[in-house]
């Protein structure tokens, strides 16, 4: 049974698969990277509203199972179809990434993963190099997707959390959008560092959008909840434009994936109110 407090978030109706509204395709995939050695899966979501004559926007989410599953805790594909067709957020291509793996023999949980934490949770450039030097420009051969830092997003979950973050800190000229949820800015390997480099350094192009429950983590780690608390104040100490949702959840998708149409609406609305 779920815990009492991720019991109280339910799903809205753009969660929800409508009549009459334009599917998008979800398209499986395999990658062997060349830079970590390994083998993942990932899921392309492509808009029936999309037009190869015109750049799309993008979004990249870490642990892409998790979020590219109908029967998820986010529903991503479910709710781009919503908000695309209601012009609520731009034509988005979405690329759904799972860690990486050392064979193609994939634990039935992603989340064991053998990479993902080498993966996620180091604060080098190495994963956005994986993403700008490997797969996103084999995607863009196939693909119209918008040049424009503004026009790209990346968002995941726990270690998938701050692995975002890492890369629009590393490469904000590559993404300036970044939606963690239950973002681990702990000290898996070295991440709680984050609040005072934010504030000893200049002040970058990147829009941030968290979310957080006061039942997240408590471990050897780190306390999640007030990590989170750390990055809030960094940001607002910088006059970041960020968005932090508090709840009462614990450390899942529940909460996160909730509120994932308004947090979108929110990430995108530079872009939709031009």
């Amino acid at each position: 049974s779920l815990p009492a407090q991720d019991s109280l978030y339910k799903f809205g109706p753009d969660s929800q698969r409508k009549e009459g509204i334009p599917k998008g395709m979800l398209t499986a995939y395999e990658w062997e990277s060349k830079l970590y050695n390994n083998f993942r899966n990932y899921y392309v979501y492509v808009p029936a509203q999309y037009d190869s004559s015109k750049p799309a926007a993008l979004m990249v989410f870490k642990d892409g199972y998790a979020y590219a599953r109908e029967d998820g805790e986010f529903r991503v594909s479910v709710v781009f179809d919503n908000l695309i067709a209601k012009k609520e957020i731009p034509v988005i291509i979405a690329v759904f990434i799972n860690p990486g793996h050392s064979s193609k023999n994939y634990p039935e949980n992603f989340f064991r993963s053998s990479n993902r934490s080498e993966e996620y949770d180091e604060l080098s450039d190495r994963y956005v190099r994986f993403l700008t030097e490997e797969l996103l420009p084999f995607l863009k051969k196939k693909y119209n997707i918008s040049n424009d830092p503004k026009m790209h997003a990346i968002g995941g979950l726990s270690s998938g959390g701050i692995c975002a973050f890492t890369a629009a800190w590393q490469r904000p000229d590559y993404f300036q959008k970044v939606m963690s949820h239950v973002g681990s800015f702990t000290d898996i390997k070295g991440g709680h560092v984050y609040p005072s480099l934010i504030r000893k350094t200049n002040k970058k192009d990147i829009k941030i959008f968290m979310q957080d429950g006061t039942n997240d983590l408590d471990n050897t780690y780190g306390n999640w909840w007030l990590a989170n608390l750390q990055m809030e104040a960094a940001f607002k100490f910088k006059n970041y434009n960020f968005r932090f949702e508090k709840g009462t959840g614990a450390h899942s998708g529940k909460h996160g994936g909730a509120i994932l149409p308004e947090s979108l609406k929110w990430l995108w609305n530079d872009i939709t109110n031009k």
